[in-house]
């Protein structure tokens, strides 16, 4: 639950060492792509430990529009799948700022009876989709974006998914080869999907979709080739299903014990989970952390006093844990370069611009490379920090004020997109 509204801005206090052990909440990431995978399915799945966010509600609101039956109770779920068939709703479906949201029901209203229209938020309106719409209409579901500069609203034919092969420009979004690949199960006739120019930001993040469509039950996989095939006829299977906590959320956890020379465990997480902002941790080691990975859990031990080291790091696998890394560069003892990073323009907000303005008014000297974010340590100071509605801008931008007095964030209910209670959780770390 997120609690009582706080105040606006929301002063941070600074602390010392923190000895954190926490469960955050269910992976957004997981929970978005296997709710998919579920309302596909005939029959009736349960899922365990769901994330409740903004973003999860969108594409669960979405797909009971739909005529997918979704019932909670608290973190289980129990999804009423359809089999691959899909209601046409009488009206526009408002995916709100949720870009997963916004990419998966695209790809999935080509299973609709008829007709779906998909729209947002006014920054939804300025992410781009016609790549997926392209793609899709190469596949045989037809479709017409509506907007700007290829971005929503947009409406899609329905009537089913032929199939075939199809080139996918993937140079912006990894989320349009996973909208096209969690509905591919369900085409007449098998998917291929060619990469234009071999390109793909986040790899990591397509790799998690194959990973949830094997586990309900489809035929997917990377080609000797470099494309991607889903084999048509065998659908998804009904399952219970435990989704592991948010290694998206863990990342600030990490991030508080490496600046203030503390320890954070993370519970819930196996040895083997394949999320993708687990890679933060190189990184955190890159720094100076101490890092263990167990059956169950990860901790991080920051090093003494929190001093840590810059870092050259290309983070294109990573994107959503460039901005805490990007704060804990503030602190470190050299300059560094977070590289291979253009795509943060298209995200809840323009990142890379974001965070050279809010680094620079805590005091540190930020320079944007065209795809690269280069930061130094300078005197540093308090201040109230900008969110721009970015729900990573304001969980990156409170671990600085568990260091830096006088730090306060502006909107701090921005991270009701992801973790709600957040700001909850942090008064106890």
């Amino acid at each position: 639950m997120a609690g009582p509204p706080h105040p606006d801005p929301l002063p941070i206090r600074p602390r010392g060492p923190v000895d954190l052990h926490l469960r955050p909440p269910g992976s957004r990431s997981l929970t978005n792509r296997v709710l998919l995978a579920a309302a596909l399915a005939p029959g009736s799945s349960c899922l365990l430990g769901a994330g409740e966010n903004d973003d999860t509600r969108a594409m669960r609101e979405g797909l009971g529009a739909l005529g997918v039956t979704i019932q909670t109770a608290g973190d289980r779920w129990q999804i009423q799948g359809r089999g691959g068939h899909l209601e046409a709703p009488a009206r526009p479906l408002d995916v709100g700022a949720s870009g997963t949201t916004a990419r998966f029901l695209t790809a999935a209203a080509t299973l609709a009876e008829g007709a779906v229209e998909i729209d947002g938020a006014p920054r939804m309106r300025e992410r781009p989709i016609a790549e997926l719409v392209s793609a899709l209409s190469a596949l045989g579901a037809p479709g017409k974006v509506l907007g700007e500069g290829g971005c929503p609203p947009l409406r899609m034919a329905g009537g089913g998914l032929p199939g075939g092969r199809a080139v996918i420009d993937a140079s912006r979004s990894s989320q349009f080869v996973s909208a096209i690949l969690l509905v591919a199960p369900c085409a007449r006739r098998d998917v291929e999907l060619q990469l234009a120019g071999g390109r793909l930001v986040s790899r990591r993040f397509v790799d998690l979709t194959l990973e949830a469509m094997t586990a309900f039950g489809a035929r997917a996989g990377w080609t000797r080739e470099g494309a991607l095939r889903v084999e048509a006829g065998v659908g998804y299977r009904p399952r219970r299903y435990a989704i592991e906590p948010d290694a998206q959320s863990a990342v600030y956890a990490f991030a508080a014990a490496a600046l203030t020379g503390g320890r954070s465990r993370i519970e819930g997480i196996p040895a083997g989970s394949t999320q993708t902002d687990l890679a933060v941790l190189e990184v955190l080691e890159a720094m100076g952390c101490t890092v263990q990975r167990e059956a169950r859990a990860v901790l991080v031990q920051g090093p003494p006093g929190g001093r840590l080291r810059g870092v050259q790091a290309d983070m294109n696998q990573i994107p959503d844990a460039v901005l805490a890394v990007a704060v804990l560069a503030l602190f470190a003892s050299g300059p560094s370069l977070l590289r291979n990073i253009a795509h943060l323009r298209l995200k809840e907000s323009d990142r890379l611009a974001a965070l050279e303005r809010e680094l620079q008014r805590l005091g540190g000297r930020v320079e944007i490379r065209e795809d690269a974010l280069a930061i130094e340590p300078g005197p540093l100071h308090g201040g109230v920090v900008e969110t721009y509605d970015d729900h990573r801008m304001a969980m990156a931008f409170a671990v600085a004020g568990l260091r830096l007095p006088g730090v306060r964030i502006r909107n701090p209910g921005c991270v009701r997109k992801t973790w709600p209670a957040f700001f909850q959780e942090l008064e106890r770390w």
